[in-house]
């Protein structure tokens, strides 16, 4: 982590160095001097970052180095803020100068202290990193010792392979499934392979699978080798060997210490050629573990089989094992609540059962488990040191997090941070922030990504935008299993993480041992002195001083909070908190935005999110650095003149829904906002939502926004649909497109997107959704290769639109609210090929709907609702083997008894038959009729329109 802070204040050096050279003006030769030396500490903190836990004098240095960045960046900072704002011009801005410069002399020479101070201690540490290079030199890059085999601490990962059956529970639906697939496995190589987060059981349950009787009989060859973070090629393909030969009593090849890495691949192929074996590769790492041996094992063969097992923490390892044709992954689960009570009691109450009077408290400590079987076994094996005292207990439950840096619960501790220090330092800042978010709580993709963003963990790359590459570092934690996808978009891109509870207090604790983050959850009592980053919520002690936010990064709030809590907010923007870049306040009682936040220079990320707040004053142009103005939720509906002084704003959200989000979203129900008419010259906007439209000037300035991803546009007026094509095709990089006719007004929307016939039009838009009244429907949507969901509303289209949208090739939901005024409805064959969803609602006139055979064989969802016209089942939905839920909402009293007629006299004939879940729903009485094959497909399933905010985005 240390290298992490001397990282970023390397790459912010030397974009202070290159932008604010005016301003850094004296500082520039000190500035200089601090990068060369962090420069040359990068190396070495490699190994200090590893090695500080068993070091006590390594770790202070490492903390002397990394405050003197924060230090540094903090100085810088400051330095800038206090020169900033000299440049007034005139006469009366002359005497203003004269009189700042004079004022300022005092703060000049005080920071000027400040850097000579900072020099002297980075000469210091400088001095003091020969003595620890010396000591930890085979440990440094290019040594053949690694970090990992440096390692003298026990982490128990082999005490897996030693487990009895009886120790073991919920194992046995994978082990069967594992079982199965082996089964099948005919001539030539099959690939397993089992990943999940660490502590989940991988090695338990594949070791299980080894050593089951069927196994030893049907494969000749077996072979266990662990690979771990540490493997060498040479040395994981020389314990192949010794093992292959040793089960066969022989002695290994005479050389074979001197033989090279093709020689040894070879003995290996040769060897298993035409035999069945087994060989499990334990805990890999990395995919290079994989391509090291991988055309070691024969893939074809006459009358030989063979199976590698991988286990892994990385989904990316898992799938370059799994690439070829007949491999399999399996992505072990939590243990489910039943299972895990009862290894827990197993543990925790040796030979009894679990007290009444410690149930409670006992379903908090596994209810944070999350289903982790090393937790479980763990924690229950503590717990039961403890003679049921319930005393005892409860101060475990309530100081969970420190009780994992004790001895007893250390093992799992240091597992769980094996894959923290494995990752690269881009990503351990980044890991570390996500302490802010409170147990429980979903990581919204979005927003984690504007804080990264704002708090300059992202580094630029060429050719990808800053949340292209956040999206990566997202991406990368969840192939590392750090974070789990809680939520997917229709479209099945990951919308929000989670963090398992465990993994969650390890972050906590060491982002506040390094000063990361400090996360006032639980009402502390003592505070740090110096605090960079504050996450709040309402237990907040109004007794702490604000003098020790001067350093202050970052404020946020973590859920609604009382005045009294959004009041210490103010006083800490009144207690000279002047560096914040990040200030998040959503859901605060605030009804105007304090004046304090207009201060602060170096801000980047402002968000009022579902407050009272009505105005923003003038005075935002002040906020020069700001990227992200999120104002969703609010009752904005304008914004001053002076907004277009924002000249780095990326993220505009200025917008609010009445009364939720219903099924039938009229134009009136969304609060948009009136923007200052030169607003194109906002260069850098990525996302606007949702701006008015009613003046042609604001049209035509939308069309110079050309890095928009995403739009969203209110009260469009038909005379103004040519000109809005025109500013359309200007915008190549959309993502997403929400237009909202006016009140009583049509859209026309049937012009040309382009000049050239030959040009792709939107060759990146995956979401569009039209409200209001179209004549016809725009000839340009059918050529939206990459459109994968699409609503249109109100439409009142007299044609069926579906003979045209059918081809679109990545369409996976289409909903037609209100949009058809036609009787009938037709799918083709071979139409809409990947398409899951379809939703039509409020069709009053459509009485029938024909699906011919080959058309929709993804299609695992259909909603049918208010279309009262409809006298039986649109189709046969026989051919559609993947449909998984039907319902129908507040359709005519003859369809329904139809419908329950027919599934009566057919049966298992029955057109839905096949289909897990039909569900028959009237929201005026509320009566709801189910019939559920699968009743946990069924439980899981809401009629609600909570998917629809899909089509609105974060």
């Amino acid at each position: 982590m240390a290298e992490s802070a001397i990282c970023f204040l390397f790459q912010q050096l030397s974009i202070w160095l290159q932008e604010e050279q005016k301003l850094i003006g004296r500082l520039r030769h000190e500035a200089e001097f601090i990068r060369g030396e962090m420069g040359q500490m990068r190396a070495f903190l490699r190994v200090a970052d590893d090695k500080e836990e068993s070091d006590l004098q390594l770790k202070e240095w490492v903390r002397q180095v990394r405050e003197i960045a924060y230090d540094t960046e903090d100085i810088l900072e400051k330095y800038i803020f206090q020169f900033a704002h000299q440049h007034a011009r005139g006469f009366r801005g002359s005497l203003e100068k004269m009189y700042t410069t004079i004022k300022n002399l005092k703060a000049r020479d005080e920071i000027a202290s400040e850097i000579q101070a900072i020099r002297y201690r980075v000469q210091n540490a400088s001095q003091s990193q020969q003595r620890y290079r010396d000591m930890y030199a085979t440990m440094l890059p290019g040594s053949s010792l690694t970090l990992a085999t440096a390692n003298t601490w026990y982490d128990g990962r082999g005490d897996a392979l030693l487990l009895e059956e009886t120790e073991v529970v919920g194992i046995e639906k994978p082990k069967k499934q594992l079982l199965d697939w082996l089964s099948s496995t005919n001539c030539g190589l099959k690939v397993i392979s089992v990943v999940g987060m660490a502590g989940l059981g991988k090695t338990t349950l594949v070791k299980k699978v080894y050593d089951d009787p069927s196994v030893k009989v049907n494969f000749d060859h077996h072979v266990w080798v662990t690979v771990s973070e540490s493997f060498r090629i040479a040395q994981l393909l020389q314990d192949i060997i010794k093992r292959l030969v040793e089960e066969v009593k022989q002695a290994p090849p005479q050389g074979l210490e001197a033989m090279n890495d093709v020689g040894m691949r070879e003995f290996i192929y040769n060897f298993l050629q035409n035999n069945n074996y087994i060989i499990v590769l334990d805990d890999v790492w990395t995919t290079n573990a994989w391509e090291a041996v991988r055309y070691a094992f024969p893939r074809s063969s006459t009358c030989g089989r063979g199976c590698v097992i991988i286990t892994t923490r990385l989904s990316n390892v898992a799938s370059a094992a799994c690439s070829e044709s007949n491999c399999h992954i399996y992505r072990l689960p939590p243990l489910p609540a039943q299972e895990s009570k009862e290894l827990f009691n197993r543990k925790a109450f040796p030979g009894s059962s679990c007290p009444l009077y410690l149930e409670e408290i006992s379903e908090s400590i596994l209810k944070r488990c999350k289903g982790l079987p090393l937790a479980i076994v763990l924690i229950g094996g503590l717990l039961a040191t403890k003679n049921n005292r319930i005393e005892e207990w409860q101060t475990f439950n309530q100081s969970l997090g420190s009780e994992l840096e004790e001895d007893n619960l250390k093992r799992m501790w240091r597992l769980l941070w094996l894959s923290y220090y494995d990752l690269p330092y881009y990503l351990k800042s980044c890991f570390l922030y996500l302490s802010i978010f409170q147990e429980d709580q979903l990581i919204e993709k979005a927003t984690i990504i504007r804080l990264w963003i704002a708090e300059g963990f992202v580094e630029a790359k060429q050719g990808k935008t800053l949340e292209q590459i956040a999206e990566g570092y997202l991406n990368e934690l969840s192939n590392r299993s750090l974070i789990q996808v809680a939520e997917t978009s229709r479209d099945g891109r990951p919308r929000n993480f989670h963090i398992h509870d465990l993994l969650r207090e390890c972050i906590i604790s060491k982002s506040r041992e390094q000063n990361m983050v400090f996360v006032n959850s639980r009402g502390d009592s003592r505070w740090p002195d110096k605090i960079r980053r504050l996450a709040l919520d309402s237990s907040i002690n109004c007794a702490h001083q604000t003098c020790c936010f001067k350093n202050l990064r970052s404020l946020l709030l973590l859920r609604t909070v009382d005045s009294e809590c959004a009041s210490v907010c103010i006083r800490v923007l009144r207690g000279g908190s002047r560096l914040l870049k990040v200030l998040d306040l959503r859901k605060a009682p605030l009804d105007t935005i304090p004046d304090e936040v207009f201060t602060l220079y170096h801000l980047r990320y402002l968000s009022l999110r579902e407050t009272r707040v009505e105005v923003i004053p003038k005075i935002i142009g002040n906020l020069k650095k700001l990227e992200t103005l999120d104002l969703k939720g609010c009752w904005v509906t304008e914004l001053p003149a002076e907004i277009l002084k924002l000249e780095r704003l990326r993220i505009l959200l200025v917008y609010r829904y009445y009364g939720g989000f219903n099924a039938y979203l009229q134009a009136e129900d969304v609060q948009s906002f009136k923007a200052p008419y030169k607003i194109g010259c906002l260069l850098s906007l990525q996302k606007l939502c949702f701006i008015d439209t009613n003046e042609t000037v604001v049209i035509r300035e939308i069309g110079k926004l050309t890095q928009l991803q995403r739009l969203g546009i209110t009260k469009l007026r038909r005379e103004h649909g040519k000109e809005l094509c025109s500013s359309l095709a200007n915008l190549t990089n959309l993502r997403s497109l929400n237009i909202h006719a006016d009140v009583g007004e049509a859209l026309d929307l049937q012009y040309a997107l382009s000049s050239s016939s030959s040009a792709s039009i939107f060759p990146f838009l995956r979401c569009l959704v039209l409200n209001g009244s179209l004549d016809t429907l725009p000839e340009w949507i059918p050529s939206l290769n990459a459109l994968t969901m699409l609503r249109l509303s109100w439409s009142g289209l007299r044609e069926d639109p579906l003979e045209l949208l059918q081809d679109l090739p990545n369409l996976l939901i289409l909903g037609l609210d209100c949009a058809y005024e036609g009787e009938g409805l037709s799918i083709k064959a071979g139409g809409f090929q990947r398409l899951k969803r379809l939703n039509l609602m409020g069709l009053r006139r459509l009485g029938w709907v024909t699906v011919e055979e080959g058309s929709m064989p993804r299609l695992e969802e259909l909603m049918v609702r208010d279309c009262k016209s409809m006298a039986e089942l649109p189709a046969d939905f026989r051919h559609m083997t993947n449909l998984r839920r039907v319902w129908f909402t507040d359709m005519g009293k003859e369809f329904v008894e139809r419908v329950s007629e027919e599934r009566r006299r057919q049966g298992d004939q029955w057109k839905l038959a096949h289909v897990a879940t039909v569900r028959f729903l009237n929201t005026a009485t509320g009566v709801i009729k189910t019939r559920a094959v699968d009743e946990n497909v069924d439980s899981r399933f809401s009629t609600s329109d909570a998917d629809y905010p899909d089509f609105i985005g974060r």
